[in-house]
């Protein structure tokens, strides 16, 4: 399901995960936490018009698929982790755009975390798909 642009937005703050990240080879055999905040679009006017769940994002759904996928993966690069994750939104939910901040917890002495903050839309979905063919 697409919407249109209204300005309204789900937003997802602090979602949890173990994973393989990094590229320090003790990075490569223990999995370490990311943290994942994420602002989706949405229409609320519609939703909260049928005030059904099914007039706008689920972000249960949302949040369970984004675990499942992060839990499963194995980067180098919170950089790749982060991309990978909004082109996979922006398929499976239909989404027009999605931002997506990654983070590193403890990643970098002297320092609470590190990580990236990025924004994708349906253009670069396409671009996505035609570079793998």
């Amino acid at each position: 399901m697409t919407y249109p642009h209204t300005g309204d937005r789900i937003f997802l703050r602090g979602l949890t995960a173990e994973c393989i990240i990094g590229f320090i080879e003790w990075e490569r055999r223990v999995k370490q936490t990311v943290v994942v905040d994420l602002e989706l679009p949405v229409d609320c006017r519609r939703a909260s018009g049928s005030d059904d769940v099914a007039d706008t994002v689920d972000y249960k759904k949302v949040a369970k698929r984004v675990l499942a996928y992060i839990e499963a993966s194995e980067f180098k690069l919170v950089e790749t982790l982060a991309h990978r994750l909004a082109l996979l939104l922006l398929e499976e939910f239909g989404l027009e755009w999605v931002r997506i901040s990654l983070n590193k917890p403890g990643a970098i002495r002297n320092s609470r975390d590190v990580g990236v903050v990025i924004e994708r839309n349906r253009a670069d979905l396409t671009a996505a798909a035609a570079a793998r063919i």
